[in-house]
C-alpha cells in the first residue's frame, strides 16, 4: 500500500501494521524464509511486541501502542559482510537525523547502536544479516524507540521517551515515515559509494567520543577515551597503558 506520509523512494512505501507479534525481526525473517517475495524497503510495525529483542539478547519492553517498534527490510547486496558496520552507521545516522528537530545536542549515538538524550536511553537496534557468500543479501533492521511511555520498568534504570523530555504526545507513524526516509537518504549514501562520509557522520554524533569516561572490562573499571570506531565496528578507547579495541561484549559503559 502507499503511504503518503512516506516521501521516500522505497523505505516504507509497503508498511504493515500488526496488531501484536513476538517481535518484528523474527516475523520479517520468517516471511523471507517461506520465499515469499517481499519488497526492498518493507516496514513491519507492531502496536504490541511481546517478545522484542535487543542487542546482547536483552528484551526491550515497550508499553503497546505508545512507542514504535518496527523491523526494515533492505537487500544491500553492493556491501561485504566485512563491511556490515556501515549499514549501522546509515541506520543510526537515520534515526539521529529524524530526531534532532526536537532533540537538539542532547541526542547522541551510543556505540554501537543506541539512541541516547543525556544519560538516558531513548531507543535501540538490532541489525541481522543474512549473507550470501561474502556479500550481505538481506539486513533485517529492528528499530525501538521510546515515545509516549512515561512509566518503565525498574530493571530499565535509564530509560526515557520523548515524551518524558519535552512533555507532549507525538504521532507514532509521523515519526514514523520521518526515521524511515532518513535512514533511506543515508542508505542510497552507502550505494553511491559514500561509506566514509557515512562513517564520518556517524562518530561526529558518537556518546562520550573525545571524554575522559569510566569503563568495565573484564571485571576491571578502568578511565579511558573514546576516540574512533573502527571500519569493522570496533571500538577504539585510549588508555593510560596505549589504545585497546573492543568488541560489543567486551566493554562496558559505566553511565548509569
Amino acid at each position: 500500500m502507499q503511504n503518503n506520509i512516506f516521501s521516500g523512494l522505497f523505505v516504507g512505501q509497503n508498511l504493515v501494521t500488526l496488531k501484536e507479534v513476538d517481535s518484528t525481526n523474527t516475523f520479517l525473517k520468517n516471511i523471507l524464509s517461506n520465499s515469499k517475495p517481499v519488497p526492498d524497503g518493507t516496514v513491519i510495525m507492531a502496536e504490541r511486541q511481546f517478545a522484542g529483542r535487543g542487542q546482547r539478547n536483552n528484551t526491550w519492553h515497550a508499553e503497546p501502542g505508545k512507542n514504535l517498534t518496527f523491523s526494515i527490510l533492505l537487500r544491500p547486496s553492493f556491501l561485504s559482510a566485512s563491511q556490515q558496520f556501515y549499514l549501522t552507521c546509515a541506520v543510526s545516522m537515520g534515526v539521529y537525523d529524524a530526531l534532532y528537530p526536537l532533540l537538539r545536542d542532547s541526542l547522541k549515538i551510543k556505540w554501537p547502536n543506541d539512541i541516547y538524550f543525556d544519560d538516558s536511553k531513548l531507543g535501540g537496534m538490532l541489525i541481522e544479516n543474512i549473507l550470501q557468500g561474502s556479500q550481505i543479501k538481506h539486513s533485517v533492521i529492528g528499530i525501538g524507540l521510546n515515545v509516549n511511555q512515561e512509566v518503565f520498568a525498574p530493571d530499565a534504570v535509564n530509560a526515557t521517551s520523548i515524551k518524558k523530555i519535552l512533555q507532549k504526545d507525538y504521532e507514532l507513524k509521523n515519526i514514523l515515515a520521518e526515521i524511515c526516509n532518513h535512514i533511506e537518504g543515508y542508505y542510497l549514501h552507502l550505494k553511491a559509494g559514500r561509506l566514509e562520509f557515512v562513517r564520518n557522520m556517524y562518530l561526529s554524533r558518537l556518546y562520550w567520543l573525545n571524554e575522559v569516561r569510566q569503563f568495565k572490562s573484564n571485571g576491571h573499571i578502568f578511565e579511558g577515551t573514546i576516540i574512533n570506531v573502527k571500519e569493522n565496528g570496533l571500538l577504539v578507547v585510549k588508555q593510560q597503558n596505549g589504545e585497546q579495541e573492543y568488541n560489543l561484549k567486551e566493554i562496558e559503559f559505566l553511565n548509569k
